[in-house]
């Protein structure tokens, strides 16, 4: 099927605004509308291979689901796809769907981008997802004539119809001409009636002639003529659709016909995999639900995508047309039981439960609180892993179905699997995510241990909402979550608890230069982590409360503490955690005059951080080495080790270090005598300080901006800087911050 005139249609908007709209500043919108399983998506996307090298700055697509039986995506979280897809950085991308909005139309204001949104529902989700400038092209398709755009923002509406007699006809000898060659045009065109000229349904019919090759096709049309079968879930489709009742008919009658053919353990995994919580899913997952081997699982996916009642979309991967996953759903509701329904899920969740926990264990487990984990029942096995590389790549691949399955799980009541899940993930999250990525799922997890009355649940998820706030620098949040979780943990009398919860509250409190508070919950947790002979979390908390000793200028003991902390990290081979404790023992080393021990010791941390491949401990050592090399006078070295520190603070997600990267470097050009480079990164860092409200860091890159502004000449400005550096200094009672505002009064004097 050509499909010739469509593409024509929307050919158009590619020949100029005088053809496709009156204004040249206006955006191009291509409507893609139709009923569903004629070929929305199918057109949309050959059209845009066509027509991409028109835009040279990328594509977007993205399946919004909003005719899914499960839940749409949300425009927040589109958002968050394409902006990182724009490659910005995720520690850029805000909270919130009108400031991703905004940050969109900014990124795409001089860009020239093709996006694709399939499967909309209403204008009213579409339009946060338009970019900023007409160089872009946005193609939507809608079951949905979608008005309102094609009113108010000029939208080129294009409708797909069902395919003629001819065209129906190609298709099916498309599929067929293989395996059989004496059909004639007239039961063709009869099947092609019966499939409502559909190209979905003929696709199906196809498949199922193909495989009969030696079946008249005649009795193939009395078979389909028969089918009794109604979907009425199909009904309120037909209905959004625009009341096409002899198409969702047709649709529904090809599907039942199709279904019962199968075997009755392929049609059971078939309608058992409607249960699974999102449209796509592998092999291991589908097993889970089905209670079988991954062997058998895999030979029954096949046969239903070679029967098109599935796509594959990747190795050992498949996904369904949404008509077909509503389909199954109502199969799965009329033919299994209630308690069979919700077992297979529970297997499937506790399956997504237990390959988790076995991905965080291989990927990134320090400092996860232990879990007893919801009973996995005996008909799903869990995945493993041999190494860190595996778990991390299997966790990217299930993130959505992970957050789905928290939703799902606290959706039927399994509450424990609903907050088990982000629980046992705590720090693969943190090491890897926009903080907010599973913000949601982390209320529903909150929400389903709070309802099933599990105070420890309650607990560990209110130290991972901590986590996740202190990592948004929504300070505050962070701080009242750590404190319920210290309450909480205290009641149960669980040390674990206390001591990571106070031990993640100092952190918040480092976050702001609250240095004596952060202090006191760093002793707290080391007591707590001392009476428990954890040596992880000994040898931790003792570094973390040599930082605040380090940052409050108490050098002795700082060194003290830093040195045993790197020891013992280093006796249980914990690397990343001894080269955390290295590189601040460097910075004691380094404040206290003492150079060649300072680089010596920050150059052990960079290579243990190195070869233990982390990439966070890699930037710390390499953020005191730029300090190291600044205050031997070497402006060269420092930025060398600067640039290379603000890189990889981007690629893990730390905007507050690639901001200190960033005022850091602005010292180093201006040693080098380049005034002008240095004000610009002291600006950089100031705006990004300002943003995150860290008065603290803005205060110190304030002064710094305003050193180098006075070397550039520019003194009104300087003297501005100053002054808000000096009001924001008062704030912080500290002997460091007093000392600091000497500094700062002396220089403006």
């Amino acid at each position: 099927m050509n499909r010739r005139d469509e593409l024509r249609s929307l050919g158009i908007l590619l020949e100029g605004p005088a053809h496709a709209q009156q204004d040249s500043a206006a955006l191009r919108i291509a409507v893609v509308v139709g009923t569903a399983g004629v070929g929305k998506t199918s057109l949309a996307i050959r059209w845009a291979h066509q027509v991409k090298v028109h835009f040279p700055d990328g594509q977007l697509y993205v399946n919004l689901r909003s005719y899914d039986p499960g839940p749409p995506l949300t425009v927040t979280d589109v958002l968050g796809r394409f902006l990182r897809a724009l490659n910005v950085p995720k520690e850029h991308i805000p909270a919130g769907e009108e400031p991703r909005a905004e940050l969109f139309r900014s990124v795409t204001a001089e860009r020239h981008v093709l996006i694709v949104l399939d499967n909309a529902a209403t204008a009213g989700e579409v339009r946060p997802l338009l970019p900023g400038s007409a160089n872009c092209l946005v193609a939507v398709t809608s079951r949905t004539r979608m008005s309102g755009l094609v009113i108010r923002e000029g939208a080129h509406r294009v409708n797909v119809e069902t395919l003629s007699q001819d065209e129906s006809i190609q298709l099916l000898r498309a599929v067929i001409t293989d395996y059989r060659t004496d059909d004639d045009d007239a039961d063709l065109a009869e099947l092609a009636r019966l499939c409502a000229r559909l190209p979905l349904a003929l696709r199906i019919v196809a498949e199922r002639a193909a495989a009969r090759p030696r079946m008249p096709l005649r009795d193939l049309i009395r078979d389909l003529r028969d089918e009794s079968g109604l979907w009425d879930a199909l009904s309120a489709t037909a209905e959004t659709a625009g009341g096409e009742s002899d198409e969702a008919d047709a649709v529904r009658t090809v599907f039942a016909w199709s279904y019962r053919a199968l075997t009755p353990q392929t049609a059971r995994v078939f309608r058992l995999l409607g249960l699974h919580p999102g449209p796509e899913f592998g092999v291991a997952a589908a097993a889970a639900l089905a209670a079988t081997t991954p062997t058998r699982t895999r030979r029954h996916l096949d046969s239903l995508a070679s029967a098109h009642l599935l796509e594959e979309c990747g190795h050992d991967r498949y996904q369904f047309h949404d008509l077909l996953r509503a389909y199954a759903v109502d199969q799965a509701q009329r033919e299994e039981s209630p308690e069979d329904r919700r077992a297979a899920l529970a297997r499937v969740l506790g399956w997504y439960l237990h390959t988790a926990a076995s991905a965080a264990r291989a990927g990134s487990c320090t400092f996860t609180m232990p879990l007893t984990l919801e009973p996995l029942d005996d008909g799903a096995e869990p995945a493993v892993f041999d190494d860190g590389k595996a778990a991390v790549a299997w966790y990217e691949t299930e993130r959505d179905n992970l957050i789905a399955s928290v939703r799902s799980a606290g959706g039927v009541g399994l509450n424990r699997i609903a907050w088990q899940i982000p629980a046992v993930l705590t720090m693969v999250i943190a090491d890897r995510e926009s903080a907010d990525t599973w913000l949601p799922a982390q209320g529903v997890a909150l929400e389903s241990a709070r309802r099933a009355g599990d105070r420890y649940g309650e607990a560990i998820t209110l130290d991972t909402l901590g986590i996740a706030y202190r990592h948004l620098f929504r300070l505050a949040e962070a701080e009242e979550s750590f404190d319920a979780a210290l309450r909480i943990f205290r009641e149960l009398g669980n040390r674990f608890g206390q001591a990571h919860a106070a031990n993640g509250l100092g952190v918040a409190h480092m976050f702001v230069h609250r240095l004596d508070d952060a202090a006191s919950c760093f002793e707290q947790a080391l007591e707590q982590a001392r009476e428990l002979d954890d040596a992880l979390y000994t040898g931790a908390f003792t570094r973390n409360l040599g930082w605040a000793l380090l940052e409050g200028g108490d050098l002795d003991r700082a060194e003290a503490l830093l040195s045993r902390s790197a020891a013992m990290l280093a006796d249980i081979e914990e690397p990343l955690e001894q080269a955390e404790a290295l590189t601040r023992l460097s910075a004691v080393h380094r404040r206290a005059g003492r150079l060649a021990s300072a680089h010596q010791t920050a150059e052990q941390a960079l290579s243990i951080a190195g070869e233990a491949d982390g990439t966070l401990f890699e930037a710390l050592a390499l953020l005191e080495l730029g300090h190291i090399a600044l205050a031997q006078e070497n402006g060269a070295e420092a930025l060398s080790h600067l640039q290379q520190a603000a890189a990889l603070f981007q690629r893990v997600g730390r905007p507050d270090l690639q901001a200190a990267a960033w005022d850091t470097t602005g010292e180093a050009y201006l040693l080098l005598g380049r005034a002008d480079d240095a004000v610009a990164f002291h600006r950089q860092a100031s705006a990004a300080f300002r943003g995150k409200d860290d008065r603290w860091s803005l205060a110190l890159s304030l002064a710094h901006l305003a050193t180098a502004l006075t070397r550039k000449g520019v003194q009104e400005e300087a003297r501005e800087c100053r002054g808000e550096a000096l009001r924001l200094l008062a704030e912080f009672p500290d002997a460091v911050a007093q000392a600091k505002r000497s500094e700062v009064e002396a220089a403006s004097s």
